[in-house]
Parts: structure tokens; sequence; C-alpha cells
């Protein structure tokens, strides 16, 4: 460990020395020809009335080498800008429904002259006429790229109240539930980044997390269902992005963002700052969930000849919830010259979770009735930061980069849980107090190097250290009826230390060929070694594995937008703490649960074909997609029938082979109103490899949204949003059913500098039902929840200081796409 971080050290101080010198073959005194970019900007206008041209599609094109460098849409002023234009000679194709095509050729940006303005572009009405209903362009709100879909949450007007998972509902091919999980075409089996990097906020509890994420704080989300080698090879239905808002200025600017709501209440205030080439930033979030009751049925009964006989177990009860987190960053950046930069950011983040829950059981066993009454108090408190450091050294007239980065995550979990119950039978009675105590810290060495061979040709190339160290500190204390004390139970207390290094590389070439053809081919080595062994406990164990994981990708584009796309990837998702922590959950006696050291991680391939196109404001997407996994993790119960209780835990349970379809389309009627939805329907098969459970499981599932968004005089615009998602198919059974539906208004204030809105949830349903279904070889048990949904709340932005800004893209380059997580039921 300290030759890697020595060695590192020396890298990244040698290449602090280094770029403070030219770059090779000029000498000092002379001109060194900064990288710089210009901008272009226009006007469109209809030829005959002369009346601005809204919603056209504006691409701008290389006119030497012919490919699309970037595109956008022309505003209610019919103006278009291209704000970061390289230095080049184009052309610009303009379309919109109702006008004849036009390109404007030769545009030439140089370092003397690097901006174009082009006013008055006149635009000819073609000799048709649409009937009754005028379809106009989409803003970009949904992109299309050869490896990923990119939904850009910052044009959403309903979500300055919400958090990241009202955003990530909203996401083609995402589906979140009540309690924050979220599934990639029905797979939790995802990694999420912030910014391109892994983030210690979701070693925990991914639906926490998100949670303590403001909505108003998200550019854009990334989804990527084909990663390239590059990417870790963790996550084995794809990676989700979040990028969040950066910006950098000559001067200051910044934000305040206020939400209050019956259920949640929100509130943040954001600050970024430059002069020159340096520059920082800041903001801090706090939110405050309300208290709520949560109702819960539960039912237990044994199956006979595959009928279902009379209950033998049952349980009601009440569940009171709330919640209170924060969020802070701080991050800087300093352009050391013009090929050599350094960023560095830090996050502190961290929640409160309370649970106060009354629960009456019966049990009928052996001919004996026994009667419970119990509370269960449970606090958990989640606390954790986020270091980032990057160099990044580019090269003139090149697209050659190396990049070096380090990352420091660390996170504390602490949950607190006190159990007191009374029966019938005096040995039913309990009071007892237990606290488990996690700990997780990561730490991260990546480098990364690009090298373009020509304009056709790219190789990207790195490697990667991520060390883990996890604890599990866990106890029982139970009163002492003769001592009036509580005494430490010896046989349910330990601590857990758990070590996971993993060591990484990989080769991508990125090529284009035929004028149409697109490739990236590419493969990563990942050696994993982990050991594990408790304080008290004798038990030890150890585990290395080595894994070659080969991605490919190839396009082909149809026409100027329309593309066909083909891909290959094989991924691994190793379990995280909670799949493995071996604290015993005994808050229910009836119902136990503990993860399991000793389960392996993933591997799984996916195939998938798909089609993408953008005709005249009207975008669609489809895919076909297959995803073949084995040793699939899953939680899996089993029921002792002669102490009469359960006990979950996670195992390697078989293969899941999944095949399905993904539509997305979105599109402008009449200038004002837009209209996006997405539908995702697959059959997912799953079959147990484990020799005690010969049980499988098939089912559809499917899940889709649909939103609409009118845009109405004087800065108000108005969205209606759906969403639905039927039961997940698992091994024994399938998962609740979820939907949903909000309405939001938004009206602009002070010249645009801010803006108040309003949001409801659910108006109309005061409550959501969520009914999950699991059937053991022997046993059969039903969960009901009711849990209270209909939420309202108002929001209010106000930006200050210096708006005319252009955005600084200083991502972090370490990527840590690496652990399965699963969120919990929060209630």
């Amino acid at each position: 460990m300290k030759g890697i971080l020595l060695l590192v050290f020396g890298v990244f101080a040698a290449s602090l020395l280094f770029a403070q010198q030219p770059p090779a073959g000029v000498m000092k005194g002379q001109p060194q020809g900064p990288s710089i970019t210009g901008r272009i900007t226009g006007t469109l206008l209809d030829s005959l009335t002369g009346q601005p041209v809204e919603f056209a599609s504006v691409v701008l094109i290389s006119q030497k080498t012919g490919k699309e460098v970037d595109g956008t849409v022309s505003d209610a002023k019919g103006q278009f800008k291209f704000p970061e234009a390289k230095i080049d000679q184009y052309k610009i194709y303009f379309s919109f429904l109702g006008y004849d095509e036009k390109f404007l050729q030769d545009i030439q940006l140089t370092p003397e002259k690097p901006d174009a303005r082009l006013d008055n572009i006149l635009l000819v009405p073609s000799s048709f006429i649409l009937e009754e209903v005028t379809v106009t362009g989409e803003a970009s709100v949904v992109e299309n790229k050869i490896d990923r879909i990119v939904y850009n949450a910052d044009k959403d007007v309903t979500l300055g109240s919400g958090d990241a998972t009202d955003v990530l509902r909203k996401v083609p091919l995402l589906s979140v539930d009540l309690d924050g999980n979220v599934s990639l075409r029905g797979s939790t089996n995802i990694q999420i980044l912030i910014n391109g990097k892994p983030s210690g906020m979701f070693s925990s509890n991914v639906a926490d997390a998100l949670k303590m994420f403001p909505a108003d704080q998200i550019k854009s989300v990334e989804v990527i269902t084909s990663p390239s080698a590059k990417y870790d090879g963790e996550g084995t239905a794809g990676i989700i992005n979040i990028i969040t808002q950066k910006k950098q200025v000559d001067g200051y600017t910044g934000s305040l963002n206020v939400a209050p709501g019956n259920r949640q209440n929100n509130t943040s205030l954001n600050i970024n700052a430059a002069k020159g080439r340096f520059g920082v930033n800041g903001g801090a979030f706090a939110m405050y969930s309300s208290p709520r009751d949560g109702v819960n049925k539960f039912e237990r009964g044994t199956l006979e000849g595959g009928q279902k006989l009379p209950p033998t177990f049952t349980q009601n009860g009440i569940t009171n919830t709330s919640r209170v987190g924060y969020r802070g960053n701080f991050g800087a950046f300093y352009d050391i010259n013009a090929y050599n930069a350094i960023n560095s950011t830090i996050s502190f983040h961290g929640h409160s979770f309370d649970r106060d829950g009354t629960t009456d059981a019966y049990l009928l066993q052996s001919g004996i009735e026994e009667i419970t009454s119990r509370q269960n108090v449970n606090n958990t408190a989640d606390l954790g930061y986020d270091w980032n450091t990057d160099y990044r050294r580019t090269f003139p007239n090149s697209e050659r980069e190396f990049s070096l980065g380090v990352q420091v995550s660390g996170n504390l979990n602490n949950t607190d849980s006190k159990l007191m119950q009374t029966g019938n039978f005096d040995y039913l009675g309990i009071d007892e107090k237990s606290k488990n105590d996690g700990t997780n810290l990561e730490t991260t060495l990546q480098a990364d190097y690009v090298h373009p061979f020509s304009k056709n040709v790219k190789l990207e190339t790195g490697a990667k250290t991520i060390l883990r160290t996890i604890d599990s500190n866990f106890n029982y204390d139970t009163l002492s009826v003769q001592q009036d004390v509580y005494l430490r139970d010896a046989s349910r207390s330990d601590e857990f230390n758990y070590r996971q290094n993993v060591y990484a590389g990989y080769a991508s070439m990125n090529v284009s060929f035929a004028e149409r053809y697109g490739l990236i081919a590419g493969v990563r080595y990942e050696q994993t070694a982990i050991t594990g062994d408790y304080k008290f406990d004798a038990t030890e164990f150890a585990s290395d594995y080595a894994n070659w994981l080969p991605s490919i990708i190839l396009s082909r584009k149809l026409s100027q937008f329309s593309s066909l796309r083909a891909s290959y990837n094989e991924r691994i998702q190793r379990p995280s703490l909670q799949y493995i922590n071996p604290y015993v959950d005994q808050q229910d006696r009836n119902n136990i649960s503990f993860g399991n050291p000793a389960v392996k991680p993933e591997i799984t391939h996916n195939f998938e074909l798909g089609y993408n196109t953008f005709v005249k404001g009207i975008v669609l997407n489809a895919s076909l997609y297959f995803r073949h996994t084995a040793d699939v993790i899953e939680d899996i119960v089993k029921v002792d029938e002669t102490e009469g209780f359960s006990y979950k835990t996670y195992d390697n349970v078989g293969v899941d082979n999944s095949i399905g379809l993904s539509l997305f389309g979105s599109v402008t009627l009449a200038k004002i109103w837009q209209i996006r939805g997405n539908f995702d329907a697959r059959r997912a098969s799953l079959k147990s490899n484990l020799p005690d459970l010969t049980q499988q499981n098939t089912g559809y599932e499917y899940n889709s949204h649909l939103s609409s968004t009118v845009s109405l005089p004087a800065g108000l615009r108005v969205e209606l949003f759906g969403m639905f998602r039927n039961p997940r198919v698992t091994l024994q059974g399938t998962q609740a059913t979820f939907w949903m539906y909000s309405l939001g208004l938004q009206k602009d204030l002070f010249n645009k500098r801010g803006s108040v809105g309003l949001r409801m949830v659910n108006l109309f349903n005061r409550a959501l039902h969520f009914d999950s279904e699991l059937q053991g070889l022997d046993f059969y048990q039903n969960s009901y929840f009711e849990y209270p949904f209909r939420s309202y709340g108002l929001s209010f932005n106000y930006r200050f200081g210096k708006l005319d800004f252009k955005t600084k893209e200083a991502k972090s380059k370490v990527k840590n796409d690496d652990q399965k997580s699963e969120g919990e039921q929060n209630f």
C-alpha cells in the first residue's frame, strides 16, 4: 500500500512540475497556441412573414469529416447558439416540419476570429399544409448517443420541490418504487455515479441517499446500458450517471431554493465564483420529511399439494416514520495553463431515519396459540464524505489526454434499536436493545490515457486500484429482571471485518469507418482479493478471482438523424455490505434476517439491438435486449416449522434469463405542448441451482410513464406526469406494484431570475397499497402495506449574481462502478 501511494505521489508531483514547462518543441517566449473555443449564434426567420421560427432543429457538422458535432433547437425568438465550438470549418443543417431543409456552408472559426454571428437566416415554407395540428421541434430533453441515453432534467418545470428519486422516475428505461429503489429494465443491479464518479453516500442504502439529493441540483441523467471497457465491470444491468449543475463565471453567481410541503420540506443554497483560471463553488442542502403512519398486515401459512391452508401466523401493525437529511459540498479548480488543470472537491452528507411501530401478532404452533404485542423503536444515522482530486493534461492540436485521480470516501452507518414485547406466556416477554455500527472506507487510485491515432481511430486505456475496508460492529443487550440492568448477550455480539481490493486495467478502441459506421470495442481485466474475519469468532475466509470483461458496440448511421446500434458486454456485480453483513436482525422474532459473507459476484452477458431517429421534432427510440445472469444474488426466505419463524438471507440462487423491448418517444405539438412517453416490457425467467431450493419462476414485467408539458404566455408552464410499474418477478414470488401521478405549475418571476411553483402528487388518492406474495416449497406468505402518499408543496427559486456564465465540466476521472446495493423498506 505504501509503495502504491509513493508511486502515485511521485507521478502526480512530476506531472505538476512538468505542467509548468511549455509543451515539447515549444521554446519559452514563443506563442504556445492555447486551445480555445468559439461561438456560433444565429436567428431563424420565416421567409414569408419575417416571424421567428421556434423549435427548428439545428445541427452543427464538421465540413472536413462530415460528422455531426453538436445539435440544438431554436428558441421562442428563433435564436440558436453553439457556445463552445472548436476551431474548425463547419456547415449547419436546419430542418423544421412545414419548411424546406437548408444548409449553410463554409463557416470558418479561426484563432483570430473564433466567433461567427449568422443573423436572419430565412427558412422557406414547404408547398404542403398540415391538417389541423402542426408538429414542431422538441427541445433536447432526451438525447441518444452511441452508448447512452441522456435525460436533461434541468428542462423539467416540476422538479424544484423534489429529490433525485423524482428525477429518476422520469428517465427513460428507469423505474423507481415507493422506497426509492431504482431498477433499470427490471434489474436493481446498477451502479449510480455522480459526475462520473462513485460516492460513499450510496455504500449503505441507495434509496435513502437519493432522497437526500435535491432535484434542482441535477442537470442531467445518463443511462448507460452498454458500458465500454473504460467503466468498472460492476452494474450488470448498466450505469446511471447523475450530472450536477456546475457553473464557471468571471465574478459570482448563486441560487436560493425553498420548497415547503405537507410531506417534505427542502431548502438549498449554491454559490459559484471564479476569476481568471481559478474558481470555487459550494452549496448546502437540507430536508425534513414530516412524520406519517404506515399500516401493515402479514400472514404466513402452509402449502399442501400446492394448496394454501389457513394462515398460522398473522401480524397487524402501524409504523410512524420521519426523516431529516443534509448535504454540503465545496470545490475548487485551477487551470495551470492551457494544457494542465487540477480540480478538487469535497462533499459531506448525512441523514437520520426514525421508526416507531407497534405490532400485534398471532402464532399457532404445535397446537399452542401465542399472542404477542410489541413495540419497535429504530433510529438510524448515516454520515459520510467524499474527497476527489484530479489532474488533467491535454496536448496542443490533439485529442490526447492524460489524467490522474485519487478519491477517498468514508461512510458511517449506525442503527440503534429497542424491542419491547409482551405475550400471553411469560417466555414471550422481551426487553432488549441492539446496535449495529457499520463503517466503509474506500481509497481509489486511477490513471487514464487517450491517444488518437487519426481522426477516425482513438485508443482509451488506463489502470485502477480500489482498496475497501468494511467493518460491522453489532451487539445485543438484554434486560436482566433480577439485576434490573441490560447485560451483553455474547452469543449475538461480535465485530465483522471485511477487506476487498480490486485491481483493474482496460483498453478500448473507438473507430469510425466507411463514413456511416462507428465501433467501440475493448476489454477490461479485474482482479479481486477478499478476506474476512471476526473479532471473537475464529471463523475466517478468503477469496480471490479474476475476470476478463469484453465489450463491443457497433453503430450504423442510416440517415442524417437515424441510426442502428448493436452491442454486447459482460458485467460483474459484487455484493455490498448489506448482502454480506452477518448481523442478525431480530426485531421481529418470527421474521429474522441476516447477510451472507459467502455470497459470490454475479456475472451477466448483455445483448442489445437499438434504433433511434429524430425526424423534424419527433424523437423515437426502440431497443430489443437479452440478459443472461449466472449466480444471481437474491434474498431467500425459509421457514423453520419446528420453531415457527422464518429467516431471510442472501445467496447465489441460480440463473436469470430476461428478454425485453424498450420504447421511447417524444413530440411537440402546436409549438407549446410537449409529450414524452416510455414503455418497457420484458419476460423474466429465474431458475434455482441451490440443492435445497428446487424452485423456478417466470413472469412478465412492464413499466411505463407519460408526461405532458404545456408552455403558456407570461412564463407559465404546466406539466402532467404519470407512471405505472407492475409487480416484479423474484424466484419465490412477486414484489409490489407501484404507480403515481402528479401535476406541476411554474411561473417565472423577476425577469426570469426567479420562479415560483406548485406541485401536487396523487391528489385524488390519500394512500397507496403495496401487496407482495412469496412461496417456498411448503409455505406461503403475503404482506400488505398502506402508506400515505398524497402530497402538495410550493417551490421558490431565485438566482443572483452574474447570470451570463459558461459551464465548467470539471468531472472527476474516478468512477467506482462497482458494487451491488439494495435499498431497504423505509417504513
